[in-house]
């Protein structure tokens, strides 16, 4: 059947697949965030909040995106089997707490999976269910510390850089979880059997470490931070300064695209010397930043359209939004503040822009509904704190 006669060839990837995720901060958020983009139903498990605070949640709290919400007071008696209820028709589970924590509100992957067997569990921490560090507190800068990622990043005889948590958190934690949530997602399709996800951070990043550690033990990568191809210390991979205080970047690995460079910015390869010649890379950054530094940002960008020569303006996050490429691609989202568009981008399936976050409680009477609640019920766990009473969303 092609596309074209396919109906179901417009829907979103996992459209379908549905996820009660209990809400937190940074990675699993970020986990939930990408399963929603992709059409999974996500129901978010909020903590109970004053009603002022609900009232004026805030809509630019993009990771929320997505998701329909309920309050719930866990430590409520009563409260874990209104989880359980939800849990026990959902496809996966997304947890971020420390390892132990689900245990003793009586929702561990035990008791969750032993009512259903399908259910895919995913546990999000910093340092792993396991381990010396397990239960210790720590944030993104310190999981990539221990990977060795943070040591690895900034100039030569400089401090090392925090990237932004965009390393940990995100790329070594959120994303990671995603993955394996929709893995062992297709694995439950096919056996009838879930899984329990153990995600770390910490794992996380040092998986992403590998192309690293692979130059290092073919010994083509130092343990000296910026003085590596590609941590900054070659000169055709490296960052300038321009006359207006902006930058531009240069990624200029291939000789062919080095030699356009150097032809474009009226230098010569018998003054610059050999590319692959370390000891010919301070003269080649004294020259590069000489040049670059002579004209404004916008000349440069002028200077090198459509030459092949790896160059880009380095841009700031407002700029980013507003550039060409930006826009044809239609990577944010065309109303309101700018908002990254869901990806990856399918061929046959549509992943459009999710609902704004949700008012945190707003979706209780519907969610417990669908999950085989009466009105009395529903009215009963309200009455004894078991659920927050959910405010109109706005």
């Amino acid at each position: 059947m092609t596309a074209e006669h396919n109906p179901h060839s417009s829907t979103p990837p996992l459209s379908g697949i549905r996820i009660v995720e209990f809400a937190g901060i940074g990675p699993a958020p970020f986990a939930g965030m990408m399963l929603a983009d992709m059409g999974a139903e996500v129901v978010r498990i909020d903590r109970p909040i004053p009603p002022a605070q609900a009232a004026g949640h805030s809509k630019t709290d993009f990771l929320a995106r997505g998701r329909r919400s309920i309050c719930l007071d866990l430590k409520a008696p009563g409260s874990s089997a209104v989880a359980r209820a939800l849990i026990k028709t959902a496809d996966g589970l997304i947890e971020g707490f420390r390892p132990g924590v689900m245990e003793r509100l009586e929702l561990g992957p035990d008791i969750c999976l032993a009512e259903n067997p399908a259910l895919v569990y995913g546990r999000m921490t910093g340092w792993g269910q396991t381990g010396p560090l397990a239960q210790a507190p720590g944030h993104d800068i310190n999981y990539i510390a221990l990977t060795g990622a943070l040591g690895a990043i900034g100039a030569a005889g400089g401090p090392p850089v925090v990237p932004l948590n965009l390393l940990g958190d995100f790329g070594g934690g959120g994303m990671v979880l995603a993955f394996g949530m929709v893995a062992a997602l297709l694995k439950a399709g096919r056996t009838g059997c879930g899984d329990i996800i153990d995600a770390a951070i910490y794992d996380g990043t040092m998986t992403l470490m590998a192309y690293i550690h692979g130059l290092r033990a073919a010994d083509r990568w130092t343990d000296t931070r910026g003085s590596n191809r590609l941590d900054g210390a070659a000169p055709w991979y490296s960052v300038y300064e321009c006359a207006d205080g902006k930058w531009v970047a240069i990624g200029a690995i291939e000789p062919k695209f080095w030699a356009v460079l150097i032809e474009a910015l009226g230098l010569t390869t018998e003054e610059m010397g050999g590319q692959s010649d370390r000891a010919a890379w301070p003269v080649m950054r004294a020259k590069l930043s000489a040049v670059f530094a002579s004209k404004p940002r916008r000349h440069w960008v002028t200077r090198l359209k459509g030459l092949e020569t790896c160059f880009a303006p380095v841009l700031d996050l407002a700029e980013a939004s507003d550039h060409p490429h930006a826009i044809a691609r239609q990577s944010f989202a065309g109303d309101g503040p700018d908002q990254p568009m869901p990806t990856p981008r399918f061929a046959h399936a549509r992943t459009p822009l999710p609902q704004a976050p949700p008012t945190p409680g707003s979706g209780a009477f519907d969610i417990l509904a669908d999950a085989g609640f009466d009105a009395g019920e529903i009215e009963e766990l309200i009455a004894t704190g078991a659920v927050q009473h959910p405010l109109p969303a706005t």
